[in-house]
């Protein structure tokens, strides 16, 4: 990592391998961001901890970890497991101010 990476909205990330997980770690973000949709804070002393493994095709258990001592006693994790969905597409992520286009992407997206 750079001595100052410079605040910035992504941070600064840089990835090593422990054995046959990824791990990203992410600083140097600007401060006031949410973590979530549910506006859990993060500041600018956050650092941000992603270990991602594959265990077999179609799976990755993915481990979020956050440690921000301006916003919270203690570091914690989420854990994660995704699979493969087959035979669908991948949408677009929108992130613009004020976008309006969410609902009808969602109203044309299959059903399962």
């Amino acid at each position: 990592m750079p001595e100052d990476p410079g605040p910035g909205w992504n941070g600064y990330s840089t990835g090593r391998w422990e054995g046959d997980t990824i791990v990203v770690q992410t600083l140097g973000f600007r401060d006031g961001l949410w973590i979530d949709m549910g506006g859990s804070p993060m500041s600018d002393a956050a650092i941000l901890t992603e270990r991602i493994r594959r265990p077999n095709y179609g799976t990755l258990e993915i481990d979020v970890t956050i440690d921000d001592p301006k916003v919270y006693t203690c570091s914690w994790t989420v854990k994660m497991t995704e699979n493969i969905d087959l035979n669908t597409e991948l949408i677009d992520e929108i992130c613009l101010e004020n976008e309006k286009s969410y609902d009808r992407m969602q109203s044309v997206r299959p059903k399962k």
